[in-house]
């Protein structure tokens, strides 16, 4: 994983433990103070998150405790993890960038990739001007490799 990646999971699992999980602890006592539990949805839903919370916990001191962290920019040559590489769609002309990440911090919409996805499999050990053809839901889609960075 990235060092970005690897800080933003240790972020929010120390939100998560010094935030969250206290007033989430508070909140379960309040609830039960209500009364009747079982009929007491406060309590319930009190407890239902309390459960998601230490869940996400457990989840990510496993991530971060097996987590070898990779400097980017350490790197260079042909797409790799933590790669930073700018396509264009052969077909619209349309250029995106996408950085090569794990499937922790993989993020779409923050155009983070997943070293695990169709697209990043078919990017890997390719070079500046190859061409790429991925299955996606909509089809084949064909991209050129405009520029390779590991920063």
């Amino acid at each position: 994983m990235t060092r970005a990646g690897f800080d933003a999971l240790n972020d929010e699992l120390k939100q998560l433990k010094s935030v969250e999980r206290p007033a989430i602890i508070k909140a379960v006592a309040e609830a039960r103070d209500h009364g009747d539990l079982s009929e007491n949805a406060e309590y319930h839903s009190a407890r239902e998150k309390h459960s998601f919370i230490e869940g996400r916990i457990k989840e990510l001191e496993g991530i971060l405790s097996l987590a070898e962290v990779i400097n980017p920019a350490d790197l260079s040559g042909t797409v790799k993890f933590g790669a930073t590489v700018t396509l264009v769609d052969e077909d619209t002309d349309e250029e995106k960038t996408y950085q090569i990440v794990g499937e922790p911090e993989a993020d779409i919409e923050a155009l983070k990739l997943n070293i695990k996805s169709p697209l990043a499999r078919a990017l890997i050990g390719k070079d500046v001007g190859d061409s790429v053809e991925v299955r996606t839901p909509g089809g084949e889609k064909a991209y050129e490799i405009l520029e390779i960075r590991f920063e």
